[in-house]
């Protein structure tokens, strides 16, 4: 997952824009156009390093010279250097916080994720860690890149991506197996269809709908073994995810189960960002 450089430039122009506004007032009162400096940033924690393609172009942008000591999806340890910046001190200034803002939320996402991939992989190493779409508004394609970057699924970009009826779909058509009919009229061949249940009565009667995925929603890990035990003989090549409250802490109880997708909110919506700084270590004019 990666998009084109120029529309990458693109969206971290927009970030640069919305913190740069008319200038950097500070730098550009008190630092000379002619100073000169080597910046470093730094691992202040044990993690996977995501937004070091982002980070460079930055740099290239604001026309520093990037020196790149890792790669995305690298293991660092706390005291690791992760870039180095030449260039204009007051350019590096400028654009520190829209740098270091990315690279510590994609890392700290591509950390977390890369956790709890590992701790699922102990029990069953079929299952895939999803995220989902409660992303941040306009940082959708950084984070979900970060979550690939931590060995996770993407899931859903954007709504056009697949069929996926929910609750609130269900309470607005008639009649569920109708439906399911002329979206198979309907939609392109390379679409998949998934069906959210809440609960194993539903879930039994989807998989009878011809759904390519049966999203088993707020299950306890009792329920959706129950239901995933009644579904086997009606399961055929239909792909069971499990979503709703699943968190570090609970996970390895859902691991246990014949399933072949856990998603999750939390790899996106409620992890710390990682923590690394940067400072300057040299300065000419």
């Amino acid at each position: 997952m990666e998009i084109p450089p120029y529309l990458l430039k693109e969206k971290l122009l927009y970030f640069l824009k919305e913190d740069i506004q008319f200038g950097d007032l500070t730098s550009n009162l008190l630092i000379s156009d002619d100073l000169k400096a080597k910046a470093v940033i730094i691992a202040e924690q044990d993690g996977i390093i995501a937004g070091i393609n982002e980070a460079v172009s930055i740099c290239e942008l604001a026309q520093l010279k990037p020196i790149q000591i890792v790669k995305d999806g690298d293991k660092v340890s706390k005291g690791s250097r992760i870039l180095e910046i030449d260039g204009k001190a007051k350019t590096i200034l400028t654009v520190e916080r829209t740098i270091l803002n990315i690279l510590m939320r994609m890392s700290g996402i591509a950390t977390e994720t890369n956790k709890i991939i590992e701790k699922v992989r102990k029990i069953n190493k079929k299952i895939r860690i999803a995220c989902t779409r409660k992303t941040t508004p306009g940082f959708r394609y950084f984070e979900k890149r970060a979550v690939m970057i931590g060995g996770g699924d993407t899931h859903r970009i954007a709504l056009d991506d697949m069929v996926l009826i929910k609750e609130n779909h269900l309470f607005c058509i008639e009649n569920l197996e109708n439906s399911i009919k002329k979206l198979k009229d309907q939609i392109s061949f390379s679409k998949k269809i998934e069906l959210e249940v809440e609960n194993k009565n539903a879930a039994l009667k989807g998989a009878k709908l011809g759904v390519d995925i049966l999203m088993l929603d707020n299950f306890s890990p009792e329920l959706a073994n129950e239901t995933i035990n009644e579904l086997k003989k009606l399961r055929n090549n239909i792909k069971i995810e499990i979503s709703g409250n699943i968190t570090p802490q609970n996970i390895e109880s859902y691991a246990k189960l014949d399933i072949d997708i856990i998603s999750m909110g939390y790899i996106t919506h409620s992890i710390k960002s990682f923590n690394m700084s940067l400072d300057f270590i040299k300065k000419s004019i």
